[in-house]
C-alpha cells in the first residue's frame, strides 16, 4: 500500500514538472491569451465587465513605460535571478515592526503569479510562485519576462496590459505614452481597481513624482547585458 502511494506521488510529481516546464516553454514563444486573474475577476463581478486586453510586443511599448514599472516595482530587475533578497528582508522587517503591510515581490515573481497562478495569499500559492519564478528566469529572457508582465498586469476594472491601459486612461497606444503617463499607470498597479491613472488624487500625484525621480536616477532600461537566463 505504501509503495503504491509512493509510486503515485512520484508519478504525480514528475507529471507536474513535465507539464509545468512545457507550459512555461510554450509561453516563451506564444502570447498569453488570458490569465487566471481575468477569469477570477469575471466570476467575482456582479455585473458583466468587458475584458480589455490587447497583446503587443515589447518594441511596441514605450521605453518610458518599461522604465516606469521597473522604477516603481523592481529596480533590481535587470540584475537579480528572480528574487530580490534585500527587498524580501526589508519587507519582512517592516511587516514584523507593524508597518504598512507590503511585499518584496519582484517583476519576475509577479509575472509568475499573474500568468500561472491565482492572487490568494497562502503558502501553497507562494511556493508555486517561487517554483514558476525559477522556471521563467531560467527558460525566458529578461525581455520576455518584462514583455509578458506588461501585457498581463491588471491596470483598471476589466483592463489588462499596458496597451489596453494606454487606450483606457489616455486614449493612445502604449508606444506613444510619455514618461508622465507611464508613471501615472505605474503608480496604480498596487490597487488598479481602486486607483485611477487619470484624474489622479494628491496621493497618486505624489507617488507619480517619486516614480519620475526614480526613472531619472535609473536613466534607462538595459536588459540585454544583464540577462541571467542566457537566452
Amino acid at each position: 500500500m505504501i509503495r503504491k502511494l509512493l509510486r503515485f506521488l512520484v508519478k504525480t510529481a514528475i507529471s507536474f514538472v513535465v507539464l509545468s516546464v512545457a507550459w512555461v516553454l510554450l509561453y516563451k514563444y506564444v502570447d498569453v491569451p488570458a490569465t487566471p486573474l481575468m477569469a477570477i475577476r469575471t466570476f467575482e463581478s456582479e455585473n458583466p465587465v468587458d475584458i480589455q486586453h490587447e497583446w503587443v510586443s515589447l518594441e511596441e511599448i514605450s521605453v518610458d513605460m518599461q522604465l516606469a514599472v521597473i522604477s516603481s516595482e523592481d529596480q533590481n530587475f535587470p540584475h537579480h535571478n528572480g528574487f530580490d533578497y534585500d527587498a524580501i528582508k526589508k519587507a519582512y522587517e517592516d511587516n514584523k515592526a507593524g508597518k504598512r503591510l507590503k511585499g518584496g515581490s519582484t517583476i519576475s515573481q509577479q509575472t509568475a503569479k499573474n500568468v500561472f497562478l491565482w492572487p490568494e495569499r497562502s503558502w501553497l500559492r507562494k511556493s508555486l510562485e517561487t517554483y514558476f519564478t525559477f522556471l521563467i528566469e531560467n527558460l525566458w529572457s529578461k525581455e520576455r519576462i518584462l514583455e509578458v508582465y506588461l501585457n498581463s498586469i491588471e491596470t483598471g476594472e476589466g483592463v489588462y496590459g499596458v496597451q489596453a491601459a494606454a487606450k483606457y486612461w489616455f486614449n493612445k497606444k502604449a508606444k506613444d505614452l510619455n514618461k508622465h503617463e507611464a508613471a501615472a499607470i505605474a503608480v496604480i498597479l498596487p490597487n488598479p481597481r481602486k486607483y485611477k491613472a487619470s484624474p489622479r488624487t494628491a496621493y497618486l500625484e505624489q507617488r507619480k513624482q517619486w516614480v519620475l525621480r526614480q526613472m531619472h536616477n535609473l536613466g534607462g532600461v538595459n536588459l540585454k547585458n544583464n540577462d541571467q537566463s542566457g537566452n
